[in-house]
């Protein structure tokens, strides 16, 4: 069987959805792999690499794809590629499948298998190909990074014969995967570092990285995480709670990270501009959920700007993009465990069973229709 790889085509996007140390595997597994030539240029992954694990360099998407079963790729391929998919081909991507009512049926029309791997269910046996949970540690990661390179004061406590040069203060939003890596980031850069989250589990989980724990705690705290681990929508009480709490705690810091996110909704607003307005000049805020529209009032998606007072906003789209070479290396590993895990060795087919939890989760469309329960026609008129 083939399975070919895309070269990726949205702006800004620079991963790749295999390497050459997933390629030997998947030549091991018994099939011809077909890396589209440049795949991996942005991702310091040149072609010679591939060729040297046992991939063929195909010209173009168009040969790449040319009787290919399974398809790799980060990003949904655009319409153009998709149209080149051969029928009954199965896609491994990261969808983004709430964002266009469309994709999915027309996935469905184009007779497209499709694995949304964002769909993954949180549960134990798929935490080894869980893409949100890999991408939004090393976006959290970089958060920080970027923080400290915008801030222009330094993040440790500095002792010198000149004076002391006091540590900044960092205030991180939401304590998922992307928060608690910015907590750990932030902490060993030596900052002083806090953190919120409506999840009641939350609170624990950032004590226990050395960070103070600030937030609203009532009886809707107490429901605010769904079954799969993410933050529900709060009511405008809480959140009107919650924003008078932040407001305090915002002007006191140096950097804002913001991480909140509600699956398959616009981000919440949960830094104002008024609050912005509060922070001293040459403070950061970095936004995260800018992709999703943003925590921040004034962040404006894929720009860095500075406010009036002098407050620098970073909100980059596709954080995980400005870290590739980590970010391909764990997204390539997520994509192989998935298909090793669903490898028939005698079909030497994958196999994805309708009753398998993870299946069930993550599967669009298969055989020409719509087999996702949150997709299908009826839910989503």
């Amino acid at each position: 069987m083939r399975l070919a790889v895309l070269k990726e085509r949205r702006a800004s996007e620079t991963r790749v959805a295999a390497t050459p140390d997933t390629v030997k595997k998947l030549v091991g597994l018994g099939l011809t792999v077909a890396i589209e030539t440049g795949a991996g240029i942005t991702s310091a992954i040149p072609d010679t690499e591939y060729a040297a694990a046992g991939a063929e360099i195909a010209p173009d998407a168009a040969a790449a794809l040319s009787g290919a079963g399974i398809v790799f790729a980060v990003q949904m391929p655009e319409a153009e590629q998709r149209a080149l998919i051969p029928r009954g081909a199965l896609l491994l991507c990261t969808a983004n499948a709430f964002a266009d009512p469309e994709t999915v049926p027309n996935l469905a029309q184009a007779g497209i298998d499709t694995v949304a791997m964002e769909l993954l269910p949180r549960i134990t046996r798929a935490q080894s190909m869980d893409v949100l949970s890999s991408q939004a540690n090393l976006a959290g990661y970089r958060a920080v990074i970027e923080a400290a390179a915008s801030f222009e004061r330094g993040f440790p406590m500095m002792m010198t014969a000149a004076g002391t040069v006091p540590p900044a203060r960092v205030f991180v939003i939401g304590a998922g995967v992307a928060g608690l890596q910015a907590i750990a980031t932030a902490r060993r850069l030596g900052a002083i570092v806090s953190a919120t989250d409506v999840r009641p589990a939350a609170k624990e989980e950032i004590k226990s990285l050395g960070a103070a724990f600030v937030g609203v705690e009532d009886e809707e705290t107490a429901a605010a995480q769904t079954a799969g681990g993410y933050a529900r929508e709060m009511s405008e009480a809480f959140r009107q709670k919650q924003a008078e709490l932040m407001a305090t705690t915002i002007s006191k810091n140096d950097v804002v990270v913001c991480t909140a996110l509600v699956m398959g909704r616009k981000a919440p607003i949960i830094v104002t501009r008024a609050m912005v307005e509060t922070m001293r000049p040459g403070s950061v805020v970095v936004d995260l959920a800018a992709e999703a529209g943003g925590n921040c009032e004034a962040t404006v998606p894929g720009e860095s700007i500075v406010t009036g007072n002098g407050v620098t906003i970073l909100g980059y789209r596709n954080w995980p993009a400005r870290i590739p070479v980590a970010a391909s290396a764990l997204y390539a590993r997520n994509l192989l465990t998935f298909l090793s895990t669903f490898w028939d060795k005698e079909t030497g087919a994958p196999k994805l069973p309708d009753t398998d939890d993870i299946v069930k989760g993550a599967l669009l469309t298969k055989g020409g229709a719509v087999v996702h329960p949150q997709f299908l026609p009826s839910q989503a008129a």
